[in-house]
């Protein structure tokens, strides 16, 4: 279960992730994403700091979000270690 909270302020949209990021919640992120993008088209960010586990959808989402400029932000070894490869893996495709 992936429990997603969207807060909206002036110029930015914030969603928190809470539980795990796998299955069809992946899909329900990307929804959620979207509709923010389309509300804040400047400015996303997306806080990992409470999810428990990222599957491979989930990552590959992950990755799409940041190439298309969402903030990604994580607390813990594991989150931290995802984003990392993730942005790893854009710049190295950028050059």
């Amino acid at each position: 279960m992936l429990k997603i909270t969207t807060e909206t302020d002036p110029g930015r949209t914030r969603i928190t992730l809470e539980g795990k990021l796998a299955g069809p919640w992946v899909n329900e992120l990307a929804r959620c994403w979207q509709a923010a993008a389309a509300q804040s088209p400047n400015s996303v960010q997306v806080n990992l700091a409470s999810v428990t586990f990222i599957d491979e959808e989930g990552k590959a989402l992950l990755m799409e979000m940041y190439r298309s400029g969402v903030e990604l932000v994580a607390n813990g070894c594991m989150n931290r270690c995802v984003i990392e490869k993730i942005i790893a893996s854009v710049e190295e495709r950028k050059r």
